[in-house]
């Protein structure tokens, strides 16, 4: 239990990370959520949301985080007959407006940045890394093939972009819509420290 200076009991707050391929985004979400003793969402999200809309696990698996819509610009501008990846989008936001209702907690990717913009308590961040950084980390982790993973990467990141610019008609990767921005260059470890003092100055934690 987190309890803050004020003498406040079990304060929601969420982290969200967004991520380029290869910078270590979702092991140092995961080792934050450890840090603090908060729930960690990444694919677990998935999990939770085909349980909440009653649509097929291997539907959100098909289309996470992918774009194949024909209409941009947010939520708004929705019509009635969406394609399987707005209902899987839309399904998400649902399951991770309900979760941060409940719980503090770590959520990477999945636009969580945007779905929470209207909650004071979200610390937003993005990982980025050097390109000769997230090549060794894609081979080493991911089984990517050496002469293919730079290739690979900026394909993965553009399709990255695409989705959250898609969805949130905002901008991936620029600094003004993140809390903390933060090259891994630093170590897995440099970047969680820093994320939970920033988590725990911000919101007066023990």
């Amino acid at each position: 239990m987190k309890v803050t200076k004020d003498g406040e009991l079990n304060m929601k707050y969420v982290i969200t990370i967004g991520r380029e391929y290869g910078s270590g985004g979702r092991f140092i979400g995961r080792l934050v959520a450890e840090k603090l003793g908060i729930p960690f969402y990444d694919n677990e999200l998935l999990i939770e949301a085909a349980k909440e809309s009653g649509l097929s696990p291997s539907i959100f698996e098909s289309y996470d985080e992918k774009q194949d819509g024909f209409l941009g610009g947010g939520l708004g501008m929705y019509s009635y007959d969406m394609t399987l990846s707005q209902k899987v989008f839309l399904a998400q936001f649902d399951t991770i407006k309900k979760i941060t209702e409940e719980k503090s907690c770590v959520i990477v990717g999945r636009c969580a940045d945007y779905v929470l913009k209207e909650n004071p308590n979200v610390v937003n961040v993005f990982i980025c890394a050097p390109m000769e950084d997230k090549i060794k980390r894609a081979i080493e982790y991911y089984g990517i093939k050496p002469e293919k993973a730079a290739s690979y990467i900026v394909k993965k990141d553009k399709k990255r972009k695409g989705y959250y610019n898609f969805y949130t008609d905002m901008d991936w990767g620029k600094a003004s819509n993140y809390d903390l921005c933060i090259n891994s260059r630093i170590g897995i470890e440099g970047c969680v420290d820093t994320i939970v003092d920033y988590t725990k100055r911000r919101f007066h934690l023990e």
